[in-house]
């Protein structure tokens, strides 16, 4: 065995409803744009040639009801809610009958932004690195197997902040079915168990400050929390 000059952290494990195992964090893939009031509100129109992807780096998982500080070089940090699909199988240049065969299970995500910086560098035509891959930005819920789910479409989707509801869509807003995000991601990666697919979030983003507690659903599945503390 390597010696190694120091640890890293275990990866983060996201509890799955009837498993006494949980499901380790691999990748974190995310899907933008993808209901077309949200690309309305951050000015853009959606076609249907193909949908885009970022990605967020495993490190940056946290589970529902963690506290995490208002990150720094930023001064307008924004929730945004959505449907997370957990990969269960392999698949590469998936088919329809594939595609679905590989989602293992659903819940609920949390795509923290610094939206600020997102705009900057997209304004740049740069990555959107800074703007997204934050520290304990990727928060997700408890995990239900995908056949406990049923046909996706009618759920509502929506979140809170204090109470108050800022966003509430159902899944059937959108744009790019879940198939439809398997089949063409896996044309570009080898999709494995561990992938985590964040779908993408409706309309109604807004900003947090510290003190702020954001709460989250999707019927079916186990709700999400998460608390904004003072920046560290």
């Amino acid at each position: 065995m390597t010696d190694l000059l120091f640890t890293l952290p275990e990866p983060v494990t996201i509890p799955v409803k009837g498993e006494t195992a949980d499901y380790p964090v691999g990748r974190i893939f995310c899907v933008g744009r993808n209901y077309a009031a949200h690309a309305a509100e951050m000015g853009f129109e959606v076609d249907r040639e193909a949908p885009f992807y970022f990605t967020k780096s495993p490190a940056n998982a946290v589970l529902s009801g963690a506290s995490m500080p208002y990150p720094p070089g930023t001064e307008n940090f924004h929730f945004e809610m959505e449907l997370v699909m957990a990969i269960g199988k392999p698949v590469f240049r998936a088919t329809k009958a594939e595609a679905d065969a590989a989602i293992y299970a659903f819940g609920c995500g949390l795509d923290m932004t610094r939206r600020d910086l997102q705009i900057a560098s997209r304004s740049k035509q740069r990555p959107w690195d800074l703007g997204k891959d934050v520290e304990s930005s990727a928060v997700f819920s408890p995990l239900t197997p995908a056949a406990e789910m049923g046909e996706i479409g009618a759920q509502r989707i929506h979140l809170e902040v204090n109470g108050e509801v800022k966003q509430d869509a159902t899944l059937e807003e959108l744009i790019w079915k879940l198939d439809e995000i398997v089949m063409d991601l896996s044309k570009f990666y080898h999709l494995r168990p561990g992938d985590l697919i964040m779908t993408g979030t409706p309309a109604g983003v807004g900003p947090v400050v510290a003190g702020d507690k954001i709460t989250g659903g999707i019927d079916g599945l186990d709700p999400i929390a998460l608390t904004i503390t003072d920046a560290e």
